[in-house]
């Protein structure tokens, strides 16, 4: 197959924010403007960082206390997630001003489809993004990088090939020009192993995968990288979906301690908490899992993990519990754990759900009338209002060590805990 040689059989952009909890603290904070600011206090580690600190060393991941050795003027802020959602909703309704076809990636990111639009928002396709693009960070005052192209896999090459506050097109006759000296490990969907695998058939740029013929990528490769194969040649396989999200193939819940520990019952209870957030998410969407995967990892970054198949599809963490014990078990070792996770694979409709031969009767139905009085009171109270036992001492893990976001401590009136508008600090305050 060539590549698609016709500049614009489809048109397609890929909006990313730049370093966009950082971006967000800035914008309701003139005042940090231009300087480097560093958001995850809370958890005593790097979770977002602006170019600013970022030029200055500072990267995701990295524990405070460093940071203030290689960045000692750093603004170091405590993460504000209702604020950063607000911020995300209201760069998608701009994108959606210009077009109906717009998919929420994730929140700091979406790709939109503007093919025919040419004549309806009088402009190239080259102009209509670039107006999204200046319509966003004129009105919320972050920036953004917008690649717009033939196809998703491409217009996320471009979204990502001038950061920050980029802009770059590639129409079907420049697509060999990018890809040229693009790293095959820079594609969206190439993991490592594949990039060493691709390497070993003398692979390694985008444009040398790209080049290889429609046999050679079936012999070699699975379906998923055969259609980012496409993609790179300029075929749309990847449609824009602009539906809300009904439907998982696995639902994972991870969560970084505030602070690193290594007391193993409350390591323990955040991994039940971490089970009763994924299952809680699973029957949201009628959903039950027939394989659960536990994972710890250790505060130098290995990572340990299980594989738990249930001998029936569940929903409920109750009936759960007696294999991730004998999987945390098998995975604690003594020492510091800065991080635990839990994924539910194989999901199947709640629908299908059948009592084993060797099961009471009544017990899945007992379970369905229990968790669905638990949800009823976890949506009225707040989320882990109502736990297992198991997950109490998970609160140890969850001390505030930096603080606490400002919006969080300010209620408007009729606000509570569990329920707040949704307006950042900003407009708090001028209320």
């Amino acid at each position: 197959m060539n590549f698609q040689l016709h500049s614009w059989p489809r048109a397609i952009l890929h909006l990313d924010a730049d370093a966009f909890f950082a971006s967000c603290e800035q914008a309701i904070h003139p005042e940090y403007r231009g300087k480097p600011v560093v958001t995850g206090k809370e958890r005593g580690i790097v979770a977002a960082a602006s170019y600013e600190a970022k030029a200055k060393g500072v990267s995701r991941g990295v524990p405070l206390w460093e940071v203030k050795k290689i960045c000692p003027d750093a603004i170091i802020l405590p993460s504000d997630y209702e604020t950063y959602s607000l911020f995300s909703k209201r760069m998608f309704a701009i994108m959606r001003r210009f077009t109906s076809m717009v998919e929420e990636y994730s929140i700091d990111e979406a790709f939109a489809e503007i093919t025919g639009l040419q004549r309806p928002l009088r402009g190239s396709y080259e102009t209509i993004a670039r107006r999204i693009k200046e319509t966003v960070e004129r009105e919320l005052g972050i920036t953004v990088s917008v690649g717009l192209s033939l196809s998703k896999v491409l217009a996320k090459i471009g979204s990502k090939y001038r950061k920050p506050s980029g802009f770059v097109a590639i129409p079907g006759r420049e697509i060999e020009t990018i890809l040229k000296d693009l790293p095959l490990e820079k594609v969206w969907g190439i993991g490592p192993k594949t990039t060493a695998y691709a390497r070993t058939l003398d692979i390694k740029t985008a444009l040398d995968f790209a080049y290889k013929n429609e046999s050679f990528i079936k012999k070699h490769f699975t379906k998923p990288h055969q259609d980012i194969w496409r993609e790179l040649k300029g075929e749309c396989v990847y449609e824009v979906v602009t539906g809300e999200k009904t439907g998982y193939a696995s639902i994972s819940k991870f969560k970084t301690f505030s602070a690193p520990s290594e007391d193993r019952t409350a390591i323990f209870g955040q991994l039940v908490r971490n089970l009763e957030g994924a299952c809680a998410k699973a029957r949201r969407f009628n959903l039950a899992a027939q394989r659960v995967i536990v994972c710890l990892r250790t505060q130098d970054f290995h990572e340990r993990g299980m594989e738990l198949v249930l001998s029936r599809a569940t929903a409920y963490p109750q009936e759960m519990m007696d294999l991730v014990k004998k999987g945390f078990a098998d995975l604690f070792r003594p020492g510091m754990y800065r991080t635990s996770g839990v994924v539910l694979a194989d999901l199947i409709p709640c629908d299908a759900l059948q009592p084993t031969l060797f099961e009471p009767p009544l017990q899945l139905t007992k379970w369905q009338r229990v968790y669905r009085a638990v949800d009823d009171l976890n949506a009225k109270l707040g989320r882990h209002s109502v736990h297992l036992a198991a997950s109490a001492k998970a609160r140890l893990l969850s001390v505030k060590r930096g603080g606490i976001p400002e919006r969080q401590l300010t209620r408007l009136k009729g606000e509570t805990r569990y329920q707040h508008l949704s307006i950042p600090m900003l407009l708090g305050k001028a209320g």
